[in-house]
């Protein structure tokens, strides 16, 4: 079977590692430059989005920021799964939140500003503190402000109205800050059959807006089930095919929807290792048919992201438990090179493994590292 990835960077490379067992060929679609790569190599052989559809079975994506031309080539298909509305609501924050609103789930108060006179009407109903997110291509961090005091507000407006200026289809939603406990993430899938399968909660980690450690968290059999039951309602909603990730704040043992990614995402790279299904076959297999398989831990796992640096330690790769899977990237300060999995038979070892490696690690590449191991 044929699969076409929209996007070739790591996730899709990661795709076709997993879907080569399965004897599933991959090649990704660069949208930037209209080429076919092969996923792995990324050596190029071919171009066209037209010749790239005709040679696939079927198609997906391993981001959301998609122009919308290729997206409305691929649904017309009949190939793409899990679908441009899908992959239009995970790009848009707009969308994002209608969505949310339409299937009765959770998330921060909002409104959507365009004018200034929106944006003081959205501080006035939400109340202080805030945060202004921009609706497109906002990610790792990018895009965001703060507001705390009204004092701010002025220069934060000119800000916003510069950033708005500088691209008309751009628009700001502005969100009531919300004072979580911690961020956790919720990644399953879903088959065409609306079966479901979904892997433990995940606890995230972030240094400067960026995901710098993911693990299992702790979390109550209710708290779970919450996380769950919000899956199936946006999954079935969407009538989705896939791999899909939830991203919540928590709050007091309730869960609120912070924003959501119709793809296999960086918060689950710790599957790879700590289950018998990763998240990247569990996406091949939803959307080709197959049967999901387990999404049970079979071990303790921590993912952490290697940010800016092309190469680390060779003692690093003695502690047992350890993987390192590289990305095949050039340099650059913070772009995602590769990341880590550390497994280990139980948490007391992997808390030691963790310290262990923290020794190895240049601490200027890797900050914050020795807070998270106290919060394991």
């Amino acid at each position: 079977m044929k699969i076409l990835v929209l996007g070739a960077g790591q996730l899709a490379r990661m795709m076709a590692l997993a879907g080569t067992p399965l004897n599933l060929q991959i090649n990704a679609y660069d949208v930037n430059t209209d080429t076919i790569v092969d996923a792995i190599s990324q050596q190029a052989i071919g171009r066209g989005l037209a010749t790239a559809i005709a040679d696939a079975d079927i198609i997906t994506a391993e981001f959301e920021h998609i122009p919308l031309p290729i997206l409305e080539q691929c649904q017309q298909s009949g190939k793409f799964l899990p679908g441009a509305e899908a992959i239009k609501a995970g790009g848009d924050r707009r969308i994002e939140k209608q969505l949310l609103d339409n299937a009765g789930v959770k998330s921060a108060e909002y409104a959507i500003v365009n004018t200034e006179a929106q944006f003081k009407q959205a501080i006035t109903d939400l109340g202080l503190p805030l945060v202004f997110k921009s609706a497109l291509a906002g990610y790792d961090g990018k895009g965001q402000w703060r507001l705390k005091t009204t004092e701010q507000a002025a220069v934060l407006w000119q800000e916003i109205a510069d950033f708005l200026a500088a691209d008309p289809k751009q628009a700001i939603v502005a969100e009531k800050f919300v004072p979580f406990q911690r961020e956790v993430s919720l990644i399953g899938a879903r088959d065409a059959n609306g079966n479901i399968s979904v892997y433990p909660l995940t606890e995230n980690h972030h240094v400067n807006g960026v995901l710098s450690t993911s693990v299992i968290a702790e979390a109550t059999t209710a708290l779970q089930q919450q996380a769950e039951q919000v899956f199936t309602k946006l999954a079935n909603s969407l009538n989705y095919v896939g791999v899909l990730a939830i991203e919540f704040f928590e709050v007091n043992q309730q869960l609120l929807v912070n924003e959501i990614a119709p793809r296999v995402h960086n918060s689950g790279h710790w599957t790879q290792q700590g289950a018998d299904v990763c998240q990247f076959q569990l996406h091949l297999r939803a959307i080709c048919g197959l049967p999901l398989g387990s999404t049970d831990l079979i071990r303790p796992t921590l993912m952490i992201n290697i940010l800016g640096e092309d190469s680390l330690p060779n003692e690093i790769l003695a502690i047992s438990g350890l993987q390192l899977h590289w990305y095949g990237k050039s340099k650059r300060p913070g772009r995602k090179m590769g990341h880590i999995n550390l497994s280990a038979v139980n948490k007391t070892e992997l808390k030691h493994k963790f310290n262990q490696l923290i020794d190895l690690l240049p601490a200027a590449a890797f900050p914050q590292l020795t807070t998270m191991l106290e919060q394991l």
